[in-house]
Formats: C-alpha cells, sequence, structure tokens
C-alpha cells in the first residue's frame, strides 16, 4: 500500500461536462448520443448499446467526441445516489457523442488505466463523497470543481492494469451468465405462448399447429384453444382469493416469536426473491391465515409502476415467519387447477393483456380489484395436461433460478475483491498474460 499515491482527478484526467442535449437542429451535424441511462445501466460503453440519433455542431463534436478509454460519470439526478455513476468506453465508435447530464473524462494513459479509473469512482468512499458534494433540492448535479477536487488513491500504472485485467475478467463472466438467464427467459417465453395455446398432446408433445389441423382446436374470444380444454372465468378455478394486511406494531405474545410482512418488492420483479422479503423484525401479532407458505401463489394488486401490477410468483423454500402486505394477494386453485399451473398461467401473455385491460387508478397508484381478477378468461386443460404444462415451464424456472443464484454468488465475490483490490488490501502478485486472468 506504501507505493499508492492520493491525487485529484484534475491530475490525471481532462475532465468536460457536457452541454449537449437530446434535440435535433437544422443545419448540424447528425450524430449518436451516449445518454445517462446508457451509462447509468453498464459498466462498459460499445457499439452493441442502442444510442439515440441527435444533432451537435462543429464545437460540441469537437469537444465532447468519445473515444476509447474515456470514462463517463453521471453528473445530474433526482437523487444525490446517482450521481457519479462510472462506465469505461470499450471501444472507439464512430460519431459518437457524450450527451447532457453526463461529464467526460479522459485519462492521461501515463498515469491511470481507464477500467482501473472507473472501478474506483464505483467505490463506496468516492460514491459517498459524490453525493455528499451533489448541489441542489429537487435535482443534484457535480459542479466541474466537485469533479476536478475528487480525490483517490492509485497504485503505479502497471498494478493498475493487472487490477483492471482481474476485474475484467469477472465482468465477463458476469456478463455472460447475464445473457444465459436472458436467452433461457427468452426460450420459456415461447414455450409459455405454445403450451398455453396448443398444449401438450397424449404423447407428450406440443399439439400440432390450429393451421395444420383445425379440428383439433375451438375459437374462443380469446383465440383459438384446444377443444378438449375449457375455457372459463378464473374464479370458476379459484377456491378463494386471501387480501393482506397492513400491520400496526403489537407486542409479541409470550411463546411467539418476530414475524414481518411479505415486501412488496419480493414479487414486483417477477420471480421469488427471499432476500427481498426480509424486513426489519416486527413484533407483529401473527395472522395464520394469511401465512406466507411455500407453493402460494401471489400476486401484487397495486403499485405505483403500472408495469408492476399483475405480477405473480409461487413461493419456494420461505425461512422466515411472514405475512402478505396489503398490497399482495394470495390465489389459491381448487381442486379443477393446480398450484403451479395457475402461477404459469397468470404469467402468460393472455392474461397479462387482461390486467392491463382491468387496471384502474390514476398514475401514482394503480390497483386491481378481486372481482376483476376473478372475471378473467382463461383455459382450463385436464389435471394430467397441467402437469406436463407446469413440469416444463418448471424445468426452465430452476435453469434460470440456477443461474441467478450463481451470478448473485459472482457479484459477492466481485464486490469483496473489489474491496480489496482497489484499497490495496490485497496485492497483485503476478504478471499479466495474455488473456488469462491474474491471481491475488
Amino acid at each position: 500500500m506504501n507505493e499508492w499515491i492520493k491525487t485529484t482527478l484534475a491530475e490525471i484526467a481532462d475532465i468536460r461536462v457536457s452541454n449537449v442535449d437530446k434535440k435535433s437542429y437544422q443545419g448540424e451535424r447528425a450524430v449518436m448520443l451516449c445518454n445517462y441511462m446508457d451509462v447509468y445501466s453498464n459498466d462498459y460503453i460499445t457499439r452493441d448499446i442502442s444510442f439515440m440519433e441527435a444533432t451537435a455542431n462543429i464545437m460540441e463534436i469537437a469537444k465532447f467526441t468519445v473515444s476509447k478509454g474515456d470514462v463517463l460519470i453521471t453528473k445530474d439526478s433526482e437523487t444525490p445516489f446517482d450521481i457519479g455513476i462510472p462506465a469505461v468506453v470499450e471501444e472507439d465508435i464512430d460519431n459518437l457523442i457524450c450527451g447532457y447530464h453526463l461529464a467526460q473524462l479522459r485519462p492521461d494513459e501515463n498515469k491511470v488505466d481507464s477500467v482501473f479509473l472507473a472501478k474506483k469512482l464505483a467505490m463506496p468512499d468516492v460514491a459517498s463523497y459524490f453525493s455528499r458534494v451533489a448541489a441542489g433540492s429537487t435535482r443534484y448535479g457535480l459542479s466541474n470543481g466537485a469533479i476536478a477536487n475528487t480525490i483517490i488513491s492509485i497504485p503505479p500504472l502497471e498494478k493498475q492494469k493487472k487490477i483492471s485485467h482481474v476485474l475484467k475478467c469477472l465482468d465477463s463472466t458476469l456478463a455472460r451468465t447475464e445473457e444465459l438467464i436472458k436467452k433461457y427467459q427468452q426460450i420459456k417465453v415461447g414455450m409459455m405462448h405454445d403450451l398455453f395455446t396448443r398444449g401438450i398432446d397424449a404423447d407428450g408433445k406440443l399439439r400440432p399447429h390450429h393451421n395444420l389441423f383445425p379440428g383439433l382446436y375451438q375459437k374462443t374470444s380469446n383465440g383459438w384453444f384446444p377443444k378438449d380444454w375449457q375455457f372459463s372465468r378464473l374464479g370458476d378455478a379459484l377456491l378463494r382469493i386471501d387480501s393482506g394486511w397492513s400491520p400496526a406494531c403489537y407486542e409479541t405474545p409470550p411463546g411467539i416469536g418476530e414475524w414481518g410482512v411479505l415486501k412488496v418488492s419480493a414479487v414486483t420483479k417477477g420471480y421469488y426473491d427471499f432476500s427481498e422479503s426480509k424486513t426489519l423484525p416486527m413484533n407483529l401479532k401473527p395472522i395464520p391465515s394469511i401465512e406466507v407458505k411455500n407453493e402460494d401463489v401471489i400476486m401484487t394488486r397495486a403499485n405505483g409502476v403500472a408495469e408492476l401490477v399483475g405480477k405473480c410468483v409461487q413461493v419456494w423454500q420461505t425461512q422466515d415467519k411472514l405475512m402478505l402486505s396489503d398490497k399482495l394477494l394470495r390465489l389459491v386453485p381448487n381442486d379443477y387447477m393446480l398450484k403451479g399451473f395457475l402461477y404459469h398461467l397468470m404469467c402468460s401473455n393472455d392474461i397479462v393483456k387482461q390486467i392491463v385491460k382491468a387496471m384502474s387508478g390514476s398514475s401514482g397508484q394503480r390497483n386491481i380489484s378481486q372481482s376483476e381478477i376473478k372475471n378473467f378468461l382463461c383455459p382450463i386443460p385436464s389435471i394430467d395436461e397441467q402437469h406436463m404444462i407446469s413440469n416444463i415451464l418448471l424445468a426452465y424456472d430452476k435453469l434460470i433460478e440456477r443461474e441467478k443464484i450463481v451470478l448473485a454468488k459472482m457479484k459477492k465475490y466481485k464486490h469483496g475483491l473489489m474491496q480489496d483490490l482497489l484499497t490495496g488490501k490485497v496485492a497483485v502478485r503476478v504478471k499479466l498474460k495474455n488473456t488469462e486472468a491474474s491471481h491475488v
């Protein structure tokens, strides 16, 4: 660590605050604009990003053209905690300009490595500094001086490059895992469409398409479905719908442990995330009828974001004593529908469309009523076919969940590794060799 020195951004990088807006003006040159969300959502800026088309004048192009090795940071935001988010420009991209609400840092390549710099700017101490010095009340922003005076500690350039290599290798592995998750999710979406419109025949295969064998299908108000399926109101397949509860705190009765309330955020992602379900322990009086249990099918009934109303999950491996919150519903099927089938049905494209149509409320709070849910029209195959459909989709769920667990572990490892490498707690000991990962 004694090789590390403290410096300011002004001493190791050229700092430019962009004023290029998103508008297009006659007489200006057409450009591609790297905007706030392009930086906020990506660690690396590459040509794979769909950049916005805009225009810029000659002076703006000369000053704010983005080059390989630049580090872009978010300069303005509605909250001080989204200030200073960095992204590294991985390659030269023709006609790409740094947009408004961003600052463009061009590192001195003799003093600092671009990836190392970006990772340092993402560290908690720097992020804390940015949030502290961001000026504003309803919108926050960094001044040129605040950016220039940012203090970071850096080791010799050779060690910076080795640290960057280690972290880039890990980022690449994370990116591949995220792409694999997206691939499985896309396959599942396509499979759900086929399974909920064609189903599975006695041989365990998808039925032939309606266009090829129309005699196998019946026409309904929602399209064509296998003729041996029932098509009815969802309420006909539900035993009941349990409403959640908005709790008040009570003294814990003797012999009863601490209870919590299931967060809506555990459901809005579209899959049950136990880590998101944890609340601060509250001394609540438990209500057995709304205790969250394994295999429960839970749905959001209200949210400030319309797209998050009607999100449905099936709970697995719940560990805490949790109750449903007031913005959640539990759908309990009768003997004619399996819980696993109900869960996947509620995620199907046809039901999602009906959810969107049935929503009510203002833009600040959208919701859906139990009566609307019961009136959804849905296909109901035999129990045996429900089993087969559920098992196929469950297999994809398990693949996706397995990769998400791997991804979460890698992110945790990356967080710890960044803390060690970027503070000098652990020294890089081996030479950098092509694409081999460095050891620390």
